[in-house]
């Protein structure tokens, strides 16, 4: 077995569940999501990618190179994913797990890389100092995963090791898991 839960917070009656992927920047969030997606045939919702060809942004911060998201871009954000979301079958990749209503997400997955790799792949990317230094700092202070769990039901968070290939293949195919679970159980 998973070793996840498969009972929804949300109560959800969808036939397929939902799954948001969340992790500090270079922890393999989007990687992750895309072969979970892929293996389970859902839809990979990238967070970022519709952000910036929704203009669902206040401005470009080039000090940390990333979009600032004010409260009536976030509103206009929600309204175009809840569409999406509504009859199941999506795996959401976003770093900030809080912007989210609970009842969308049966599964959360915070990825956590050591934090030796987790530099190596930040420099790799060509962050500059003080981009690389913050969310260095955010995974060693484990911010995700705390507001991870102040968001959701302690039930559907689950922290996993994302430092190499064979993390990445284990992960997915316990997301694989999970789901045959809770299909099993939405029957």
């Amino acid at each position: 077995m998973s070793g996840f839960e498969t009972e929804s917070s949300s109560g959800a009656s969808r036939k397929k569940a939902n799954i948001l992927v969340t992790g500090t920047p270079g922890t393999g969030k989007t990687t992750t999501a895309e072969q979970v997606a892929e293996k389970l045939g859902f839809r990979n919702v990238n967070v970022g990618q519709l952000v910036k060809d929704n203009n669902c942004y206040e401005e470009h911060d080039d000090t940390f190179d990333t979009y600032l998201i004010n409260d009536g871009d976030e509103d206009k954000l929600l309204d175009l994913m809840e569409p999406m979301l509504k009859e199941g079958g999506c795996v959401v990749d976003f770093h900030s797990p809080e912007l989210f209503p609970e009842r969308w997400f049966d599964l959360v997955l915070v990825l956590r890389t050591d934090t030796e790799i987790l530099y190596d792949r930040l420099t790799q990317r060509g962050y500059s100092d003080k981009k690389r230094n913050e969310n260095m700092e955010c995974e060693i202070m484990q911010v995700i995963i705390e507001e991870t769990r102040e968001a959701y039901d302690e039930n559907i968070v689950h922290e996993l090791p994302s430092n190499n290939i064979e993390d990445l293949e284990s992960n997915v195919n316990r997301a694989h898991q999970w789901h045959e679970a809770f299909k099993a159980n939405s029957a």
